[in-house]
C-alpha cells in the first residue's frame, strides 16, 4: 500500500520542489530520505492513524520523524509550490474544469487549541479550525485555507477567489478565473456580488442544506 501512494511519476513531479538538506558537520543519526518520509506522511494522511502508530516496516522512519519533515516543508512552502505543480500538469492535459468553481467551509474540532483555532460557536464554544475550501466543477481544489472556527465563512470568499494561482499548461495566457462561482446563501452579500462582477465572475448562489 504504502509503495501505491507515491508511484514513480508521482514522485518525478515532487521531487524537484523538495529543499536540498545539507548534512551537519557534527555528524549524528542517518537522514531519513526523502522520499520515504514522503511515503510516511501520506500513508498517515491516507489511513488517519497517529503518527506515534506508523509501522516501522514501512520503512518510512519514525512517525514523529515524517511530523517533523512534514512542518520543515510546510515552513519552507513546499506545499504550495507542489500543489501549483500538480495543478499545471493537469492544466497541460485540459484536466481542469474552469465551467464553474464552488466555495465553501466545514469545521472541525481542534481540542488542543493552536494557531488557526478558536471557539467553535456552533459546538459549544469547544476548541475547533475551519478549513475553506475553492474547487473547480469536479471538486479539484484549487485554493485551501484555514482559519479558527468562529470565523464566518463569508470573510474567506475574497481571499479564496484571490488566491487562484495563475495556472499555465496551454497555449495562451495562464488560466486564473472560473467562469462561474457557486456558493450558498452565507456567501452572497450585495458587497460580494458586486466585487465579482467588477472582475467578470457571476455568483449563483443556494440554500445551505
Amino acid at each position: 500500500m504504502a509503495r501505491a501512494l507515491l508511484s514513480e511519476d508521482l514522485w518525478s513531479l515532487l521531487a524537484s520542489h523538495l529543499p536540498t538538506h545539507r548534512p551537519s558537520p557534527k555528524g549524528g543519526r542517518p537522514r531519513i530520505d526523502d522520499r520515504a518520509a514522503l511515503t510516511g506522511i501520506l500513508f498517515v494522511l491516507k489511513t488517519e492513524i497517529p503518527w506515534d502508530y506508523l509501522p516501522r516496516e514501512l520503512g518510512c522512519g519514525s512517525g514523529m520523524t515524517c511530523w517533523r519533515r512534514l512542518d520543515e516543508w510546510m515552513l519552507a512552502g513546499v506545499w504550495q509550490h507542489i500543489h501549483e505543480a500538480i495543478l499545471r500538469r493537469l492544466r497541460e492535459h485540459d484536466q481542469i474544469m474552469w465551467d464553474r468553481a464552488c466555495v465553501d467551509a466545514a469545521s472541525i474540532p481542534a481540542p488542543a487549541g493552536g494557531e488557526h483555532t478558536g471557539r467553535n460557536p456552533t459546538d459549544r464554544g469547544k476548541f475547533g479550525s475551519k478549513h475553506h475550501l475553492l474547487v473547480d466543477e469536479r471538486g479539484l481544489p484549487l485554493v485551501p485555507q484555514i482559519s479558527g472556527a468562529q470565523v464566518h465563512d463569508s470573510r474567506f470568499l475574497i481571499p479564496l477567489v484571490e488566491s487562484i494561482p495563475a495556472v499555465k499548461g496551454l497555449a495562451g495566457r495562464a488560466r486564473k478565473r472560473p467562469d462561474k462561482l457557486h456558493a450558498d446563501r452565507a456567501y452572497a452579500s450585495r458587497a460580494h456580488r458586486a466585487w465579482l462582477r467588477v472582475r467578470a465572475l457571476r455568483l449563483v448562489s443556494r440554500a445551505t442544506v
